[in-house]
């Protein structure tokens, strides 16, 4: 039998008593969280899932996303994580493409997300802080699992290249449970007496497999925060004994930068992670430096469960290096043909192993060409060095990656395209400081049509969420191209006079 709740329901018998998920004041141990996913389990059968059918998650780290991420898998059902921040047609077309018959939805957010499911054809149930505990209370727990066989989809994610709607990565049981076996017990070396910083958003893979399930699968503690702010996160590190954090690159810079950082004790933490863009060499030495914590930098997608590789603990690292790939994972790079390029050349990261999706949900060609030979193809250019650690040279390179997050400029020039006065468009990511990247867009006019950078920034600002919209439009005579007419996004620059700080 194999079903990715087995991880929760051994950890209830062995540490029955221990905290599982906390936030703030409110603490579920592990029997109470393992209870509460059996109880959603028999609500979710109430309503007639079925093993196979999608539930949708619209959840942020609230311990309520364990509880029904848990009871989904026990019936046998596939996880659709989304973010809160969705917009009613974002939320249509992720509920429509994955097929949910039902959708979890966040208080705050529940009027947005009820419209766009409600299009879908699905149900919406919301769901606020305290009140799930009495829903629940009608329903008698059911201690069992529905087996399931190592691949069967236990999650869909999805993630999009730069052309194209978004696709739903399928990863199995058999995918998360080994990526979250390999990096809780094997390079996290967690154990039931650790405490792990969860600031990770739980609906994206890196939160899902490194934060919950890391933890879960050990019987460790996971401390969430749901918004991250840098001065609270150093302060939830000292009142709860953090001993992993994990984080992307721009929550490093922030909490070296905090005002408060030299009045709280953060001498429990261990070990830190980081992931989702490169993380400075200046921001890497700066923080362990302040803090007295070794970072390790590693590397994934969505697609690989999400972790590939990464700098271990018990060999040299080398600042600016993704590492070495983990245990049971192989990664080359290749040229254009897929051969192996010569050391220190440049190339794309192809990786095979445990962590390969199944395929892309429903898309059988797109299937074939991220994986034609059992390789994956990342998109991700790099280059190994003599001692066999890779470097990324560029990230996807039409991909923004602004505060972690993933912005696909093709998503958003669709919205772009939907304003009428909007004859082309390209979006572009520019620098910032603190972000990594900030989303811009280019656009020129159609003949006669008036609007300002204003107007068309709010109307993409209404249509998607907060962190996709471009901050910077400006409009151009016209868009750079190639000789076929392709419009050549590397060369689109913002004008001098635009403030992009």
């Amino acid at each position: 039998m194999t079903n990715l709740v087995l991880n929760l329901i051994e950890a209830a018998r062995m540490y029955s008593g221990k905290p599982a998920i906390r936030l703030e004041d409110d603490v579920l141990t592990y029997a109470a969280l393992d209870e509460a996913s059996a109880r959603f389990a028999q609500l979710l059968r109430a309503r007639g899932v079925a093993p196979g059918d999608r539930v949708g998650i619209m959840l942020p780290n609230v311990p309520e996303f364990a509880i029904v991420y848990y009871g989904v898998l026990r019936v046998g059902g596939v996880v659709v994580p989304m973010n809160p921040l969705l917009r009613e047609r974002e939320v249509e077309y992720y509920v429509g493409d994955s097929g949910a018959r039902l959708l979890f939805v966040w208080h705050q957010v529940a009027d947005e997300a009820a419209r766009g499911a409600k299009a879908a054809g699905a149900d919406t149930v919301v769901v606020a802080p305290g009140a799930l505990a009495d829903v629940l209370a009608d329903f008698p727990p059911d201690p069992q699992a529905v087996s399931r066989a190592g691949q069967d989809t236990a999650v869909i994610l999805y993630t999009s290249g730069t052309t194209g709607k978004p696709k739903g990565a399928e990863l199995t049981h058999a995918n998360l449970g080994t990526n979250a076996a390999v990096i809780g017990s094997t390079l996290l070396r967690l154990g039931p007496e650790d405490v792990v910083m969860g600031c990770l958003p739980l609906f994206h893979s890196f939160g899902q497999t490194c934060a919950l399930n890391a933890a879960v699968g050990v019987g460790a503690a996971l401390t969430l925060i749901p918004r991250f702010d840098p001065s609270q996160a150093l302060r939830v590190v000292a009142r709860d004994h953090v001993t992993v954090f994990e984080g992307v690159p721009t929550m490093y810079a922030a909490m070296l930068a905090a005002p408060n950082r030299g009045d709280v004790d953060v001498s429990c933490l261990r070990l830190c992670v980081s992931g989702g863009a490169a993380l400075p060499v200046e921001v890497l030495r700066g923080f362990e430096e302040a803090f007295g914590c070794m970072i390790l930098e590693g590397y994934g997608l969505s697609e690989t469960s999400p972790a590939a590789a990464f700098n271990h603990p018990d060999r040299v690292r080398k600042p600016g290096s993704i590492g070495t790939p983990i245990d049971g994972v192989q990664m080359r790079v290749v040229d254009g043909e897929g051969r192996d390029v010569p050391l220190g050349e440049v190339g794309e990261i192809v990786i095979r192993g445990h962590n390969i999706m199944k395929g892309y949900w429903r898309r059988p060609e797109a299937t074939a060409e991220a994986v034609p030979d059992g390789w994956f193809r990342s998109g991700d250019l790099a280059r190994i060095d003599e001692d066999g650690y890779f470097f990324i040279v560029d990230r996807k390179k039409e991909l923004i990656i602004r505060g972690g997050y993933n912005v696909y400029p093709r998503e958003i020039e669709e919205v772009l395209y939907e304003y009428p006065a909007v004859a082309e468009a390209a979006v572009v990511g520019i620098p910032h400081h603190s972000l990594g990247q900030e989303v811009a867009a280019a656009v020129t006019l159609k003949p006669g049509a008036q609007a300002t950078p204003e107007e068309i920034r709010d109307y993409v600002k209404g249509q998607v969420a907060a962190y996709k919209y471009p901050r910077h439009v400006w409009i151009a005579d016209a868009l750079p191209k190639t000789a076929t007419g392709k419009i050549l996004r590397r060369e689109i620059h913002p004008p001098a006079e635009l403030d992009t700080r």
